[in-house]
C-alpha cells in the first residue's frame, strides 16, 4: 500500500491542520468541520490527479473544446458521525459521485476501557462494483473501524479500486492497514501521522474526539 503523509510537505493543509488540534482553537464547532471540510477538499483535489482521465469533446457557444476529465465511476463512502464534514469536503470536489455510509460505533467491553471493539449497525450505499471507492474517515487509531467498515462495505459490491484518506493517522493504524492491504494499487492518504496511540487506543497527541468536537458530547 501507498501512504502519503501531507506533514511532510508545505502547503495550507497543516494551517488547518494546526487549527484543528489547537485548544483554543477547536472548541469552535463551526470552525473544526469547516477546516476538517477543507482538509477534505484539498485533499480530494490531489487524488484527482490519480484518477484515470479520457478527453471528451464540449461543445461552447463557439465551437468545440477538447477537455480531459475523469472517467472514475467514484462513491465517496465514511462513517457516521465523524466523517461527516471530511466526506462534504471531498463531495464538494467530487460533486457527481454516489454515496456510501456505514453507521459503526467503538465501544469497551471492559470497566477499564482498555479493552476496545467495534459495531457496526446500519449501511446505505450504491452498488459498488467496479467502482472507485474513497473510503473516508477524519482519524485513523488502531485502523480496526476503518477495515470493519470496508468490509461491510464490500457486501455490496467489490469496487475496482481504493483510495483511503484520513486527517489524523496513527503510526500503528497505517502498519495496520500496509498489512491489510499489501497491493500496490491501494494509496492511504493523511493530512498528518501522529507516532502512538494510548491506554484507550486514542491517537497521541492526536486532537480528541473528532465526532465530539464536530457536533458536541454524546452520552
Amino acid at each position: 500500500m501507498k501512504v502519503i503523509n501531507f506533514a511532510e510537505t508545505n502547503s495550507v493543509i497543516n494551517q488547518y491542520v494546526a487549527e484543528i488540534r489547537d485548544v483554543n482553537i477547536q472548541g469552535d464547532r463551526m470552525r473544526f468541520r469547516r477546516n476538517i471540510e477543507r482538509i477534505g477538499e484539498l485533499m480530494a483535489y490531489e487524488m484527482s490527479k490519480e484518477l484515470t482521465y479520457s478527453v471528451k469533446q464540449v461543445q461552447t457557444p463557439l465551437g468545440v473544446a477538447p477537455v480531459s476529465t475523469p472517467d472514475d465511476d467514484v462513491v465517496i463512502a465514511t462513517v457516521f458521525r465523524a466523517g461527516l464534514p471530511l466526506h462534504q469536503g471531498f463531495l464538494n470536489v467530487f460533486d457527481r459521485a454516489g454515496n456510501a455510509f456505514v453507521s459503526a460505533y467503538r465501544y469497551y467491553k471492559d470497566k477499564e476501557c482498555r479493552e476496545l471493539d467495534v459495531h457496526i449497525e446500519y449501511i446505505a450505499t450504491p452498488d459498488l462494483t467496479q467502482k472507485t471507492l474513497m473510503l473516508v474517515d477524519p482519524m485513523l487509531a488502531t485502523g480496526e473501524s476503518m477495515e470493519l467498515a470496508y468490509r461491510a462495505f464490500l457486501s455490496k459490491g467489490r469496487p475496482a479500486r481504493l483510495l483511503i484518506a484520513c486527517v489524523i493517522a496513527s503510526r500503528q493504524g497505517v502498519e495496520h492497514l500496509q498489512r491489510l492491504f499489501p497491493e500496490d494499487d491501494v494509496t492511504l492518504w493523511c493530512a498528518a501521522i501522529d507516532p502512538e496511540l494510548n491506554e484507550r487506543s486514542y491517537i497521541v497527541p492526536g486532537l480528541g474526539d473528532a465526532g465530539d468536537l464536530a457536533y458536541g458530547d454524546k452520552l
